[in-house]
């Protein structure tokens, strides 16, 4: 008799001569009654190298958070989030076992959000190397310690940042009036066209026009004067930049009289430190 036809198996059955006998599948076990199969927590043995889950006749292994399973079902092996994006992080992703980190290059420290950099103020801090005599003047990145101003003849110092040549000295005839020295900082790879600075006139004279422009240090045509209005001009930034540099420009304003037939510039001597770094 082929018992197996009769269901007596919850499982699987097998018919031999005069008898049969039950088995199950895999991930089950025969109950002691030799018919009924009960499942096998899997769970108990830690297949899983992270987390596991027991299903019915099997189990499912999870990986924590940072993590994905391996082809074999049982491991886990880290993801690489740097990988995902190059805008995880403003500066440079570090992929760590699990997560990632941001980490930011030396003048910088890393801001609240924990992706972005902020500049380090060593000027505020104290943290920099200037003497009492110097400034420090803090930009993107880093520092510079300014010395004292010194005049080359035939100026003389009229402030601790200008220059000035005496209309009564014949050594100034073809020279500028006065030379005033500015610094400033900008991101290196600005976007372009901005405006970065701002010069007009401080004293205006009846009948008198004033022409604008960059009288040195424009070599690679970064820059432009844009005349705003009879008084003043606006330097336009045309190029991005590349740092780290140091850009000079000798930005000049040419007061011109007819009347009088009066003739006379007056420099301002800006210097810009462009940052390593876009940010």
């Amino acid at each position: 008799i082929d018992e197996c036809r009769y269901g007596y198996c919850q499982q699987l059955c097998a018919n031999i001569a005069g008898s049969y006998s039950c088995s199950c599948n895999p991930g089950f076990l025969l109950n002691p009654d030799g018919r009924t199969c009960q499942d096998v927590d899997e769970c108990e043995e830690e297949p899983c190298s992270h987390g596991c889950f027991n299903t019915y006749g099997s189990f499912m292994c999870n990986c924590d958070e940072g993590f994905e399973l391996a082809s074999d079902g049982t491991n886990c092996i880290d993801l690489d989030e740097c990988s995902f994006s190059e805008f995880l992080c403003q500066y440079r992703c570090v992929n760590t076992p699990g997560s990632f980190s941001c980490i930011c290059p030396p003048g910088y420290y890393l801001y609240e959000d924990s992706r972005s950099c902020e500049d380090f103020n060593e000027c505020d801090t104290g943290n920099n190397t200037c003497t009492t005599e110097q400034v420090c003047f803090n930009f993107q990145g880093g520092y510079t310690c300014l010395n004292p101003l010194q005049c080359q003849l035939p100026y003389t110092a009229v402030s601790d940042n200008q220059c000035m040549c005496s209309a009564e000295n014949p050594a100034c005839r073809d020279l500028a009036f006065t030379v005033l020295y500015r610094h400033m900082d900008l991101s290196s790879g600005r976007s372009v066209p901005a405006d970065i600075f701002q010069m007009q006139a401080t004293t205006r004279y009846p009948g008198a026009f004033y022409i604008f422009q960059i009288k040195s240090g424009n070599s690679g045509r970064e820059f432009y004067m844009r005349q705003t209005s009879n008084v003043s001009a606006t330097l336009v930034l045309t190029r991005p930049i590349k740092g780290p540099k140091e850009v000079v420009l000798d930005l000049e304003m040419v007061t011109v009289n007819n009347v009088i037939n009066f003739r006379g510039s007056s420099i301002i001597r800006l210097t810009i430190f462009v940052s390593e770094h876009p940010f």
